[in-house]
């Protein structure tokens, strides 16, 4: 039985410490109780800890075999940099801004495996890339992904399963694809199109910067994109609230006290967005590749439709992506992987065993990937 140490207990964090807890020693850190308070009698360790205090994370991960880190995404890099300081294999879903792939030299030379970017997307999509990228020669890749309410409350007609300054972090960070080989920047909100999706129906789609790693892993795709989904009239909304200054981080001056309208922004809409406990949620994701195999011209298709689970009380949104990570958790300890340096998971799923590992892995827990093949 190995020790694996979940650095953050929101609800992904908790979602995976409990499946990992089925096959292995875990223990839950987080600075907020009342996240800890959660897993209690479900035996699974608790400690109660500052996660930002990265000089003590070495200390704390002393002892455990693995590092599975879920923090926020603000804290990401450098939570994922003191992991691999101390010579910990880690798996990461903390979706940092920072570009992961420059600590590969330092994650080699201390010969630490990590897996980053090891959620639903960023990862599953990079996981189907990776492997199609070995059998096809490809020339489009897309990922339509979203988490969705499945009770359409207004003015927003959203929840967010984890921090909004994450998901407002999306709506602000310019957005970049690829287009006949060339990389394209336009605003995150722009293009927006609306899309049919099997037992959901219309939704709008929008740029996003989703692409993250494959923009430097597979630069000889000539044509790559992600975008975000959500419910038909979301994006207006946001975008008066982007374009009026509410995502700010500028501090304004009100009687006399400097303010930070991001701060107000998120205060509220942590509120208005938050999931509540046993609240129904769906996750939907439609990767497309075309491509030539042997010749022949195809369209791969990956359709994905989730929905709270009644049974686990797991969120979609931490079924989807806390699923995928701890696969990969379990594929380290059991030795399918153990390349060392910087892994998005495109270099993961590249290789056949780890693809279907993963993919049987989310299977057994009712998160099913249903594949088309159209011939061109």
């Amino acid at each position: 039985m190995s020790k694996v140490i979940v650095l953050g207990a929101g609800m992904v964090g908790r979602t995976m410490a409990l499946d990992l807890a089925k096959k292995h020693s875990i223990t839950s850190v987080d600075i907020n109780n009342d996240n800890l308070n959660r897993l209690k009698g479900k035996g699974i360790g608790i400690i109660q800890f500052d996660l930002g205090d990265t000089t003590g994370i070495k200390k704390l991960i002393e002892g455990f075999d693995m590092v599975l880190s879920a923090v926020p995404g603000f804290m990401g890099h450098k939570t994922l940099q003191a992991i691999i300081e101390a010579g910990k294999n880690v798996v990461d879903i903390s979706f940092f801004p920072e570009n992961s792939l420059d600590l590969h030299n330092l994650a080699k030379s201390k010969g630490v495996t990590a897996i980053v970017d090891c959620g639903v997307a960023p990862g599953m999509d990079n996981i189907i890339l990776g492997y199609y990228n070995e059998k096809m020669k490809l020339t489009d890749f897309e990922c339509l992904v979203g988490g969705l309410p499945k009770v359409k409350k207004w003015p927003f007609y959203y929840k967010a399963p984890f921090s909004p300054v994450d998901v407002i972090e999306e709506y602000t960070r310019p957005a970049r694809y690829v287009e006949n080989g060339n990389m394209v920047v336009k605003p995150a909100l722009s293009d927006i199109e609306h899309i049919e999706m099997e037992n959901v129906g219309t939704l709008e789609s929008f740029n996003s910067d989703g692409l993250r790693s494959i923009i430097f892993t597979m630069p000889h795709i000539p044509n790559m994109k992600e975008k975000t989904l959500r419910y038909p009239g979301h994006v207006d909304k946001v975008m008066a609230l982007r374009d009026s200054g509410f995502f700010s981080e500028t501090p304004i001056n009100i009687n006399g006290k400097e303010i930070i309208p991001l701060e107000v922004t998120s205060k509220i809409l942590f509120n208005e967005w938050k999931l509540k406990d046993g609240e129904e949620e769906i996750t939907v994701m439609r990767v497309t590749l075309i491509g030539t195999e042997n010749g022949v011209k195809k369209k791969i298709v990956y359709n994905l439709y989730d929905e709270y689970n009644d049974e686990s009380k797991a969120s979609s949104m931490s079924r989807t992506t806390g699923y995928t990570a701890t696969a990969a958790v379990n594929m380290v300890l059991g030795g399918l992987f153990s390349e060392k340096g910087i892994f998005p998971p495109e270099l993961v799923g590249k290789h056949k065993d780890c693809f279907n590992f993963i993919l049987n892995y989310l299977k057994e827990r009712n998160v099913v990937y249903k594949k088309e093949e159209i011939l061109l």
